[in-house]
């Protein structure tokens, strides 16, 4: 099917303004599916596109046009939207659709750094192409439902011309500014925590095993003591805006006898303890240098001049 086909087939699906407008989705990846799938579900008129075409016959069951090229599907809609492995592979994927992107609007939904986001900025802008780059916050179960949750940033007036079009995505939408790497930003920030947290999660599985604990009997340990981390993630937030680390409830000296704890019983094992030796020797030098009647979140405050 060529793009002028394409485009007449979303044309005649557009009697008026109060339509959904049509929207084009690059990439079928897991979340890639789920993006289209809200879409289609939304009524927008949702053409797809992917480097293995069978990844579409479900959605295009369902109503959605494939496109033969990447050209053809980027012709036809004024809102496309990426999502695929990296920056690497948006730059392959919509490099040859340059010539076809001028006028429209671009939503790239990749997950990568602050630079690359604000770099494909700089490209898009150079091309006349409007831009916003987002971050998915939620797994692909919840798009198109309420709890979803989607970080953007990037041209305001891109934003403001979708912002009804990027609601089908379902829950909360929230746009962070006009830095093109304000969202992706806010993306690594959380992964950092999650995937951090994620390595201690199998790290504690793992050392129960080792002293011949189920991990069905950990879990329900595990779920009470991460019930904390709400509060002590405010907690925290508050201290390192006001640059204030008090340690009368929980003090770096504490959190170091902790740790070293854990990473003798780990070693005892036969564990490797590596993650938690690094955060342990960050934690020993601020004892070390007089710290550690300190609170932990001081550490923040380290991370950011770094060492010396």
């Amino acid at each position: 099917m060529t793009s002028y086909q394409l485009s007449e087939q979303h044309a005649d699906s557009r009697p008026d303004d109060a339509r959904p407008s049509p929207v084009t989705v690059l990439g079928l990846g897991p979340m890639g599916l789920a993006l289209a799938d809200a879409f289609l579900q939304g009524g927008h008129p949702t053409t797809v596109w992917n480097r293995t075409a069978s990844r579409a016959d479900a959605l295009v069951a369902r109503g959605a046009v494939r496109a033969d090229t990447v050209v053809a599907a980027v012709a036809a809609s004024p809102l496309v939207v990426v999502c695929v492995l990296d920056y690497d592979a948006v730059d392959t994927i919509v490099g040859p659709a340059a010539g076809v992107l001028p006028g429209r609007s671009l939503v790239n939904l990749t997950a990568d750094s602050p630079e690359r986001a604000r770099a494909t900025a700089a490209w898009a802008g150079a091309h006349d192409i409007g831009y916003l780059d987002g971050a998915i916050l939620t797994p692909t179960t919840t798009i198109g439902g309420p709890d979803a949750m989607v970080l953007y940033s990037g041209t305001e007036a891109i934003h403001a011309a979708h912002r009804k079009d990027l609601q089908t995505l379902g829950g909360s939408g929230v746009y962070l500014g006009p830095d093109p790497g304000r969202a992706a930003a806010h993306d690594v920030a959380l992964l950092d925590i999650f995937w951090t947290a994620m390595s201690g999660v199998v790290h504690a599985f793992a050392l129960a095993d080792a002293e011949g604990i189920p991990a069905t009997s950990l879990a329900p340990f595990a779920q009470a003591g991460m019930r904390l981390l709400p509060d002590i993630v405010a907690g925290f937030a508050q201290r390192i805006e006001q640059g204030r680390h008090p340690g009368d409830r929980s003090s770096l000296r504490s959190a170091s006898a902790g740790m070293e704890h854990v990473v003798a019983a780990a070693r005892a094992r036969g564990l490797d303890t590596g993650v938690l030796d690094a955060a342990w020797r960050l934690v020993r030098r601020e004892v070390d240098e007089g710290h550690g009647a300190e609170g932990f979140s001081r550490l923040a405050q380290v991370l950011a001049v770094g060492p010396g």
